[in-house]
């Protein structure tokens, strides 16, 4: 289609491979009249699955996982918006978008750092919103419904986790990674400039309504 396309497979958490990428995106940019990075869609999805607390050590969180898991799916969605911004690369309309989880406000079994995590970064991105309106971006965090993908796969009871899905949901249906990406056509579009600061569900109203039947 006459896009090029950059790939990076390095650890996007990791403080150096960040810094690599960003001066290589600054110089595509710069090899491009006009160009500046319009979407910044942060999807990290690694941390620790175990209890906060257990009868013995070894079967629950240690502070480095904790620690590890935070940064990861939570701080790294700072340091990749501290560098695009002040390096000069976001346009004015520009949008970032974290992906968050109804785990952010519900419990679930082994999910007690990465909620902690989801709930920081929807922090965050409130933050945001309200520091980067200067520069006319938009900070949003998504929340998809329950996806069946190979990160859900690794949660454990994730077989319970899809059966409560399609039966609380009212299409009774899980939610696509084509559901996510038609949403986001939306949110990128010029009209969608005054949604700010806020959680955009996009699961059909799994997380609100609670249908059984």
């Amino acid at each position: 289609m006459g896009v090029d396309i950059h790939f990076f497979n390095v650890n996007a958490a990791d403080a150096d491979r960040r810094k690599e990428v960003m001066t290589t995106i600054a110089e595509v940019c710069s090899s491009h009249e006009n160009a500046s990075i319009k979407v910044l869609l942060h999807s990290l999805a690694f941390g620790s699955l175990l209890p906060v607390v257990a009868s013995k050590p070894a079967a629950m969180l240690s502070q480095k996982q904790i620690e590890m898991t935070m940064d990861v799916m939570a701080n790294s969605l700072v340091y990749w918006t501290q560098d695009v911004v002040t390096a000069g690369l976001f346009g004015k309309g520009g949008r970032i978008f974290g992906l968050t989880s109804a785990g952010s406000h519900r419990v679930l079994p082994m999910y007690g750092a990465v909620s902690a995590a989801k709930a920081a970064m929807e922090s965050y991105i409130r933050q945001m919103a309200l520091e980067l309106a200067p520069w006319e971006i938009t900070v949003n965090a998504i929340r998809a419904g329950v996806t069946d993908t190979p990160a859900l796969r690794k949660i454990p009871g994730n077989d319970i986790l899809i059966e409560n899905a399609r039966s609380r949901n009212p299409f009774h249906r899980l939610t696509t990674p084509q559901d996510v990406a038609n949403a986001m056509i939306l949110l990128v579009r010029p009209e969608a400039g005054w949604i700010n600061g806020t959680v955009i569900g996009i699961d059909g109203g799994e997380d609100s309504v609670d249908v059984s039947w």
